[in-house]
């Protein structure tokens, strides 16, 4: 990898996850391109998933977050230009226009540009004080301050994020309601099975959770929220609200340069946009899934697919399949999920050996998709084997819960 592939300048838009995979792994393939890093944060790249849980618990200060020092980037060559944006792209010119006035050129494009939680709008009270998202460290540090012991929190969406939100509130001591507009919690993201079991984890501790119910508006008093209103007619006292409604892919400057957008940057499986010299990667991408395109929000997807991109603009030639697994914590529980459930037309419970364990198998046309393993860490490293492997394990063996699954691996 030598000459004009390897010597052009690379300007890498967001400062995240995906953002840091992609410089980090360019260097470690020794990569020495110059590298500018545009990130919007006043902060240098940080692990994201403890924001909503340890970080929020005061369990983890920001700088055990920090992927790297400072020093770091300097001795890897690399430019970081922190709490600034890139406001215009010049594709014609190969050149990004930055907040502070200044313009870069770049010889390789990549977005890492992530997603943005959807907020309530101020026609329903979302802009009173007391109502909260959580997507950067600030706002769980805001968060974090108004999750005092007694006060009345109400979470709208029945998601990862605010099922975790919720069980941070309950372990802190807050009274709890979640709001679910489905008919069910989890309904997009995972089975009724592992919903179920999910809902009760929540019940069990204390949590009121409304499926089928949704928010007519808030109320509030003096610019801060005091109440809320339901769709079922109820009306709640609240001191603090959490949105979890899902996140928007930010690709708002990829579709005004003229980039295929379609509810995020579309991709291919090399990670390149339609423009050959721009890539993206992470919750901003949208790329191939078999014969569908999907946009997946995950830590895992946006260090896997950024290492692929890097391995591609060194000289690399191979294509990224996804292999989705994924993970939440929420109290004592940690589900793990492996593979991908969409479209499943079965689902096997199974029981795990050990008190409050138990694992939900998805198939589709008899073929193994997805398993959500909940406390049963031996369903999730065997499913994860089978995902990887191609083998499709015996249903029976799975629905018994006195077999032994490493028998399935042993399948050819």
């Amino acid at each position: 990898m030598t000459g004009e592939s390897v010597s052009g300048k690379l300007v890498v838009i967001g400062g995240g996850q995906a953002a840091f995979a992609l410089v980090a792994k360019l260097r470690a393939l020794k990569d020495e391109r110059p590298i500018t890093i545009v990130a919007s944060e006043a902060s240098l790249p940080y692990q994201r998933p403890p924001l909503s849980k340890k970080y929020l618990l005061r369990e983890m200060s920001l700088d055990r977050l920090l992927y790297r020092a400072e020093a770091w980037y300097g001795e890897h060559d690399v430019d970081i230009r922190l709490s600034t944006t890139v406001t215009d792209l010049d594709r014609d010119a190969s050149r990004v226009m930055l907040s502070d006035g200044t313009s870069l050129d770049y010889e390789t494009l990549a977005f890492a540009t992530g997603a943005t939680p959807r907020r309530l709008p101020a026609s329903v009270g979302g802009d009173l004080d007391g109502v909260f998202t959580v997507r950067d460290f600030r706002d769980a540090d805001l968060l974090a301050e108004e999750m005092k012991p007694g006060r009345r929190a109400l979470v709208v969406g029945g998601g990862y994020i605010g099922l975790e939100a919720a069980a941070v509130a309950r372990t802190l001591g807050l009274e709890v309601t979640v709001i679910e507009m489905a008919d069910r919690i989890l309904q997009r993201v995972a089975s009724a099975a592992t919903s179920g079991i999910v809902r009760e984890i929540h019940r069990s501790r204390g949590v009121d959770i409304r499926e089928g119910t949704g928010l007519n508006r808030l109320v509030g008093e003096n610019g801060r929220v005091t109440g809320v209103e339901l769709s079922d007619g109820s009306v709640l006292p609240v001191d603090l609200v959490i949105v979890g409604i899902g996140v928007t892919a930010n690709d708002h400057l990829a579709h005004d340069a003229g980039l295929e957008t379609a509810g995020g940057i579309v991709v291919d499986s090399h990670g390149r946009t339609s423009d050959p010299a721009i890539f993206a990667m992470g919750d901003c991408a949208v790329q191939p899934w078999g014969n569908m395109r999907i946009r997946l929000e995950s830590v895992q997807n946006a260090v896997d697919q950024a290492e692929a991109v890097a391995a591609v603009i060194a000289g690399g030639v191979e294509p990224y399949a996804p292999k989705p697994w994924f993970w939440s914590d929420q109290y004592d529980v940690k589900l793990q999920i492996a593979g991908f459930g969409l479209g499943h037309d079965e689902t096997i419970v199974r029981p795990g050996q050990r008190e409050g364990s138990v694992s939900v198998w998805y198939f589709r046309e008899g073929k193994l998709l997805a398993v959500d393993a909940i406390n049963d860490a031996k369903a999730y490293v065997t499913g994860k084997k089978l995902l990887e492997t191609g083998i499709q394990p015996d249903r029976a063996v799975i629905a018994d819960p006195q077999s032994d699954l490493k028998a399935l691996l042993a399948q050819a």
